[in-house]
């Protein structure tokens, strides 16, 4: 079991930047992948980045490849995405989660493979 808890959200301007924490609990962290997921309002919650279990590898969704940097600190049980030149587009509620299975890099994208689940940080971009 892992609590997940996110932090660093808020309003932004367009082209500005933010960084987003993810803080777990327990001390199994380094055995889990973790992702970032968001959710704009009406819309189905969607992949943003994941990273392996040791920070090696990291994947992107095209939309925010270039802009967006997901990395890890193992031992401080955290994960972080920083995020530059943020568009009005990027808008949404922003879930971090944790996968056990580590079933490959082709299932880190699906929603349904991660077991535990933040409680969200809103992100605003302004035009």
């Amino acid at each position: 079991q892992v609590q997940l808890v996110e932090s660093g959200g808020g309003l932004v301007q367009a082209g500005g930047s933010l960084r987003l924490s993810c803080a777990a609990s327990g001390r199994t962290f380094s055995s889990y992948v973790m992702g970032w997921f968001r959710q704009a309002p009406g819309k189905e919650r969607e992949f943003v980045a994941a990273i392996s279990r040791i920070g090696k590898r990291t994947y992107y969704d095209d939309s925010v490849k270039g802009r967006f940097t997901i990395s890890r600190e193992n031992a401080k049980n955290t994960v972080y995405l920083q995020m530059n030149s943020l568009k009005p587009e990027d808008t949404a509620v922003y879930y971090c989660a944790a996968d056990p299975r580590d079933m490959g890099s082709s299932t880190y994208r699906w929603s349904g493979e991660y077991d535990y689940w933040g409680q969200g940080t809103q992100v605003t971009v302004s035009s």
